[in-house]
């Protein structure tokens, strides 16, 4: 028979372990020019990396296989579901005479002028396998559907979804929207609608 400090120990170690193996994940997973806040979590084959600078905020959950390759800033209590690619619109000058697109100028080379900055508020749900391409903000609160391809701003408190992504709902009535704001600032979670467009 199983001891209850036995079954506590092994406890223990598990998540030792899973400390451990999140640790090793993170290292594999964060590139160059990234930024990450406390409680961070990324899920396997997850890539991150700025072309300048990516500041992540504290509380993010990436799933698996997320692709993060653009400047800009994610905030506070983010999920990023599995297969989620945030990518530059202009990765690759298609505008370069002469030269294939294989060949063309890459955002990695020339930051300055190819890379866009990219904003994805605090509490904000950005679902499985969607594409949010670079140059966009998502405002605090809002929901991103499964599948959807975000190509332009998406204000505070949305839920967007579809190809191109467009506003189909609030996701909390305006007092509400008080209420959970007021608490999520209770709890250290800092809002970038403030700084990036006001809730609608």
């Amino acid at each position: 028979m199983t001891s209850p400090s036995s079954i506590a120990t092994k406890g223990r170690w598990f998540e030792v372990l899973r400390h451990l193996g999140n640790m090793v994940l993170r290292r594999l997973a964060v590139r160059e020019n990234v930024a990450i806040g406390s409680g961070f979590h990324v899920g396997p084959g997850s890539v991150v990396w700025a072309p300048r600078s990516l500041t992540i905020g504290n509380d993010v959950y990436l799933g698996k296989n997320v692709t993060i390759e653009i400047d800009g800033e994610i905030g506070d209590g983010v999920l990023v579901a599995n297969l989620v690619g945030i990518v530059g619109r202009t990765d690759h000058d298609q505008l370069d005479l002469g030269v294939s697109i294989r060949r063309s100028r890459w955002v990695g080379d020339h930051p300055g002028e190819l890379s866009q900055r990219t904003i994805i508020g605090s509490d904000v749900w950005i679902g499985y396998g969607a594409i949010i391409l670079s140059g966009v903000t998502i405002g605090d609160s809002s929901i991103v559907g499964s599948g959807a391809v975000v190509i332009g701003d998406i204000p505070a408190n949305s839920v967007a979804v579809g190809n191109p992504a467009r506003v189909i709902g609030q996701r909390f009535d305006p007092d509400e929207l008080a209420r959970h704001w007021d608490q999520l600032r209770a709890s250290g979670h800092r809002l970038l609608s403030g700084r990036h467009g006001a809730a609608h």
